[in-house]
């Protein structure tokens, strides 16, 4: 269609793709049996942790979607064809003829190479992922990402198998949020979709909030929130709570199944953790730019929201936040689960 021609015409997506791929990590350095076994383990262990997660939730997901073990390179081509998704959903949405004002700027190659640099640098730090932009029809697959999750391990000095199977609990249970909760997938491409909507700006209010980015590193505030209007900072704040919520959980389910499943757990946290708190120099500006440090907050504002909850109405309590988009804590309730509490009590 004229909508989805534009939208492809508004970023260069192959070179989007070489860019991510070329300056990607390399390594770990492996054998080609060890790479093997890697993989194959990997499968196995997001097996393994169907189980675990289920008794840990109490709730459970249709088999359809398994986890999928790839490299970093798919990784970064399925990322690529989810934003394509993403945007051709607003291929209407632009002026008379054209490109809509977001898709406007610095040009299809320079929007690739942005793309292409964020993308590399990422993959480079995602374990895994959970796809909710896919073709209408297909379920989300969640993707588990062998290179940098061996890589990890080896940095932390951690047992392999114990690694691999936390890392396999976290992202079992989001396929397992968004497989069990039926309308959860199409909520968070929603507010997705509008925060990208939102972000129609002239060019005097683009100076005005580019001026904002360059402050923000000073004062320590992510580029992410710098850059938002109003209406933007409204979905943003729907967006923290849900995502939040959905981190926060994940993490207290890899560490809820305990050293019966996994041995070295407390070994394991306390070194990933550290390791999340304490990023190099250039990693440390790049999370700031790109919003990162946000993100690290949620695993933590998350998971202490979603152990007060539990401790407080157990986990059949706290399962009511599925029950409709309306039940999820807001961004103010995640940092307050007794208002959560109490709104839901009601």
């Amino acid at each position: 269609m004229a909508g989805n021609t534009l939208i492809g015409e508004a970023v260069d997506w192959p070179l989007a793709i070489s860019t991510a791929t070329r300056i990607a990590p390399t390594g770990p350095m492996l054998s080609r049996q060890e790479t093997q076994s890697a993989v194959a383990m990997l499968r196995d262990l997001a097996l393994e942790a169907v189980a675990p997660v289920q008794q840990v939730t109490g709730l459970i997901a249709p088999p359809r979607s398994r986890a999928q073990v790839v490299d970093r390179a798919a990784w970064i081509e399925s990322n690529v064809a989810g934003l394509q998704i993403a945007l051709a959903a607003l291929a209407d949405k632009g002026d008379e003829g054209g490109l809509p004002s977001w898709a406007r700027g610095v040009g299809a190659r320079g929007s690739a190479v942005q793309l292409g640099l964020v993308l590399g640098w990422l993959s480079g730090k995602v374990l895994g992922q959970y796809e909710v932009f896919t073709e209408p029809g297909q379920p989300g697959r969640l993707l588990l990402v062998a290179p940098t999750i061996v890589q990890v391990e080896q940095q932390l000095q951690v047992p392999s198998r114990d690694f691999r199977l936390w890392v396999c609990l976290h992202e079992e249970t989001h396929r397992v949020q968004f497989g069990a909760v039926s309308w959860l997938g199409a909520y968070i491409a929603s507010l997705v979709n509008d925060f990208i909507e939102q972000s129609d700006l002239g060019i005097s209010e683009t100076l005005r909030r580019v001026a904002a980015v360059m402050s923000s590193i000073a004062r320590k505030t992510s580029v992410m929130e710098a850059v938002q209007s109003p209406r933007q900072r409204e979905v943003f704040d729907k967006m923290t709570g849900v995502m939040s919520l959905l981190e926060g959980h994940a993490d207290v389910v890899m560490d809820a199944v305990g050293p019966q499943v996994v041995p070295s757990v407390a070994l394991i946290r306390e070194r990933f953790t550290a390791r999340r708190n304490s990023p190099k120099a250039i990693d440390a500006l790049a999370r700031r730019a790109l919003g990162m440090d946000m993100k690290l907050r949620q695993y933590t504002d998350g998971a202490a929201f979603v152990r007060q909850v539990v401790d407080a109405v157990g986990m059949s309590g706290f399962n009511k936040v599925w029950d409709s988009p309306q039940a999820l804590p807001s961004r103010t309730e995640i940092t307050d689960p007794d208002v959560w509490i109490k709104r839901m009590a009601s």
